[in-house]
């Protein structure tokens, strides 16, 4: 039997007044250093499984300040069904208002089939630090079938709409020396901030396997590949730190 599911996080100035979890999507607010309020998914059950159809929805008002990260990684696992699940994120962030999306990478296992949305609406003066990590297979296996978009509007203006596929519902050519040169660990890092209208980062290089790309507006990504979770975190993170200030 598939699972529907959708936890919902409400975030003010002054506390969470939506605290929501739901299905395998348990919500929990942990202890977190500084102004910022976290609140960690906890996994309840093993999820997703084909067929599902699980949902986050974030929206930090005005002024607001919110960490969220997840207790372990999220295992896209294949299901009695053939049919592919789905994972969509839904992250509002109001004026003045601050996110770190940062959980936990998403491993693709053999045999599954994923399709995963993250749709970010901000205002003009907010500010997101998001991480997003996709592991291609578990230790010696093969990926299964991963597809993810990533959709930023800012003041209501497109910022980034960026898709990736993998494994073998892809196109041919995914894991050629083009695209991931043979490694299995790929992610993203995107930073917006109005602090950069005065001082945009320059592209560049970061290491053998990273790069660098400011976006128009006042925001840049970093992807990197990399052949393992843990050689990919240390990538991310060092850009994180020397870019972003951690």
């Amino acid at each position: 039997m598939s699972v529907r599911a959708t936890a919902r996080v409400v975030a003010e100035r002054d506390g969470l007044p939506v605290l929501q979890s739901d299905g395998p999507l348990a919500l929990r607010r942990t202890r977190a250093g500084g102004a910022y309020t976290r609140v960690t998914v906890v996994g309840a059950m093993s999820a997703p499984l084909g067929g599902d159809r699980l949902a986050i929805e974030v929206d930090v008002r005005e002024g607001a300040r919110l960490h969220m990260d997840s207790a372990a990684a999220t295992v896209a696992l294949p299901g009695r069904t053939r049919r592919a699940a789905g994972y969509d994120i839904s992250l509002g962030v109001g004026e003045g208002a601050e996110l770190r999306w940062l959980p936990e990478q998403l491993i693709s296992a053999r045999g599954s089939e994923l399709r995963m949305r993250t749709g970010v609406q901000l205002a003009a003066t907010a500010r997101l630090v998001l991480r997003e990590e996709q592991i291609l297979g578990r230790h010696g296996e093969e990926t299964g079938t991963l597809a993810t978009r990533l959709t930023v509007h800012r003041a209501g203006r497109p910022l980034l709409d960026q898709e990736l596929s993998f494994g073998p519902g892809a196109s041919g050519g995914w894991d050629g020396g083009a695209v991931l040169g043979g490694h299995r660990a790929v992610g993203q890092l995107l930073v917006v901030d109005p602090g950069f209208d005065d001082r945009p980062p320059e592209p560049r290089r970061l290491g053998e396997t990273a790069v660098l790309t400011p976006l128009v507006g006042p925001a840049f990504l970093v992807t990197a590949v990399a052949p393992d979770a843990l050689c990919l975190r240390r990538l991310l993170d060092a850009a994180l730190i020397d870019l972003a200030g951690g």
